[in-house]
């Protein structure tokens, strides 16, 4: 027996014949106000006796109390059976918790949706409440619409963004809950879940979608399509040449094609390049090993320097080419100038091209 079920035992036992029942701490009771007062608030518990909620409660709880009315019927949570003045001592607050947190698991276990407000925003998400139940959405469980999609990262950024939530409703999913820990954590984007599933079920790997650019960052470009469906497009699918950044070629609210190239747990990659002829088809019929080229230097990384032989064709001459190797790359060659390089590697199948800067020795 449990120390709340012993204590209702000793109560009954000792209770005298025909007296009421006094309520236990902890447990909710209903009463229907009689009094409003600036220092409390009485209840009428009928024959549980005579309920109070002291001022205290009243002056931290102003918006709530402002509502309530005489004659009003309430559920309130008792703190002290009788205390010394003769009244249960209740709490309003408390019992809104307590039913909140039974609204909360009745919720998550029919797996319906709840409205909650967002109080704050941090870097790692979104601050909530539901009925006096603090609460968290983490950035990652934000839709896609909301979810931001910050260039780099920039945390300062997504701060930024997130602010713009603080003070409206949302509607989440709940996908953790316990009330022994205060923990109440939801997700926006467990709404879309099912709805994506059904419409993904329309489509597979090679499928040709058309759809809207809908936010462009360093890594790739996010297109919606279907209404509910968005994929990304990696930077390196945007286009046969290498670019920074997409915008060099693609701009948001624009209308394109893709081509789906691979559906992992629900993420959608989209490539546009697959949809435009593969310049490396046809390179050996321009291109030999040994040839001299002329090629721009358009990136210099730790590994080797990009070099553009023409609009759609990048070869790579490698660190190790260069005597004391990244130093003496950035010495020698430049950003944006040309030179004459020589093709010593050339594999159409994987689009590689492994160069050689000309006369190299003479240069250093």
């Amino acid at each position: 027996m449990s120390e709340k079920e012993s204590k209702k035992m000793k109560d009954l036992l000792t209770q005298k014949e025909g007296a009421p029942r006094l309520p236990h701490a902890g447990e909710v009771v209903e009463g229907q106000i009689i009094k409003i007062g600036k220092s409390s608030l009485i209840l009428d518990l009928g024959a549980l006796g005579t309920g109070i909620i002291y001022g205290g409660e009243i002056k931290e709880n102003k918006e709530m109390i402002k509502e309530l009315k005489v004659g009003q019927t309430v559920s309130a949570l008792v703190i002290d059976s009788e205390n010394e003045d003769g009244y249960v001592e209740l709490s309003l607050k408390e019992a809104n918790l307590e039913k909140a947190w039974l609204i909360l698991k009745e919720k998550k276990q029919t797996n319906q949706p709840i409205k909650v407000k967002v109080k704050e925003a941090n870097r790692g998400g979104l601050v909530i409440a539901f009925s006096g139940i603090i609460g968290f959405l983490p950035v990652s469980q934000l839709s896609s619409e909301n979810y931001p999609r910050v260039e780099g990262g920039d945390k300062s950024k997504i701060l930024n963004h997130l602010n713009k939530f603080i003070g409206k409703e949302m509607e989440v999913k709940i996908i953790g809950l316990d009330q022994r820990d205060d923990k109440l954590i939801v997700s926006e984007k467990a709404l879309e879940e099912k709805k994506i599933k059904e419409d993904l079920k329309n489509y597979k790997k090679g499928d040709i979608i058309e759809g809207t650019v809908t936010a462009l960052a360093d890594f790739g470009a996010f297109i919606k399509f279907n209404d509910s469906l968005e994929g990304l497009a990696h930077i390196s699918e945007l286009d046969w040449q290498i670019i920074d950044h997409p915008n060099q070629i693609l701009k948001e609210k624009e209308k394109i094609k893709a081509q789906i190239i691979d559906i992992q747990d629900g993420q959608i990659s989209l490539s546009l390049k697959a949809l435009k002829d593969d310049p490396w088809q046809k390179v050996q019929d321009k291109y030999k090993n040994g040839q001299i080229v002329k090629g721009r230097v358009t990136k210099l990384s730790p590994f080797g320097a990009f070099i553009q032989i023409d609009k759609n064709i990048h070869g790579l001459a490698h660190v190790s080419e260069f005597t004391k190797q990244k130093q003496e790359m950035e010495k020698v060659i430049k950003l944006g100038q040309s030179y004459d390089f020589e093709i010593i590697s050339l594999a159409p199948e994987s689009h590689k091209m492994s160069l050689v800067l000309k006369n190299y020795d003479q240069k250093i």
